[in-house]
């Protein structure tokens, strides 16, 4: 059976070539010489390097970046101005007060026209929200008197305690807070119109056996553009850094009318 097995099982004998008593094989070709091409060499495209593909796309960001900023502050402003329209509308602090400062000087609304200004009511035998509030609203006005280029902003602080709080009282009190704090009183019927106007509710509580009560009442703070209109406000949850941020937000888009 081996000896039958077919002759296509082993090499061809008929590939090699005799001539005389050597076998010759066929000579291999010789291996191409020619080298790799180096890189960087000539002919070779080169693409942009690391460097400024780093740069463009350092630049691509910014790029975007710069206009997410720009559509988010443009929002904000939307929304800013849509809010001043709307509290507007809502006639808050129309019409004129009259009123005595802590110098005894006769105060009306127009005194204030031309100015930012910041108002709060309160009462100085408060013992502990007014003079937190005022504390903010004074940390406020600091902020935006520390900013170059910024219009001043007058503080005032509204008492809805005329009973208690007369000239000498407010004198007494505002002193502690700010040096241009403008303190306002005047007899019951002027304090209840102004509070009228601004939408303040106040209510004296029962007096004790020292003759002293609580005086229960709104907490805000107003912001009155310089044309004199009740232009925003801020609770007690606000702090004085996001307060201050809305001021100047105002004063960016503030147009007269």
């Amino acid at each position: 059976m081996l000896l039958r097995a077919p002759s296509r099982a082993w090499p061809r004998l008929s590939q090699l070539r005799t001539g005389g008593s050597q076998v010759q094989c066929a000579r291999p070709r010789p291996f191409s010489r020619q080298r790799p091409a180096e890189p960087g060499g000539q002919g070779q495209p080169r693409g942009p390097g690391l460097r400024t593909r780093l740069l463009v796309t350092g630049l691509l960001g910014a790029g975007l970046g710069g206009a997410w900023l720009a559509l988010r502050a443009e929002k904000q402003q939307r929304q800013q101005q849509r809010r001043t329209e709307a509290l507007r509308q809502a006639a808050v602090g129309q019409g004129d007060f009259h009123l005595l400062d802590h110098h005894g000087r006769a105060r009306c609304k127009a005194d204030f026209r031309g100015q930012w200004v910041l108002v709060y009511f309160g009462f100085t035998h408060c013992p502990d929200i007014c003079p937190d509030e005022l504390e903010k609203l004074v940390q406020v006005v600091r902020r935006l008197e520390a900013e170059p280029g910024l219009p001043a902003v007058q503080p005032v602080f509204i008492t809805v305690d005329p009973e208690r709080d007369d000239v000498s009282a407010m004198a007494r009190y505002v002193q502690d807070f700010h040096p241009r704090l403008l303190g306002l009183t005047g007899s019951a019927e002027q304090v209840a119109q102004v509070s009228r106007s601004y939408r303040v509710y106040y209510s004296a509580g029962p007096k004790d056996e020292d003759q002293d009560y609580i005086v229960d009442h709104s907490i805000a703070i107003y912001l009155l553009s310089p044309d004199g209109l009740f232009t925003d406000y801020y609770g007690r949850g606000r702090s004085a850094e996001q307060i201050a941020d809305s001021v100047r937000r105002h004063m960016a888009t503030f147009r007269s009318i």
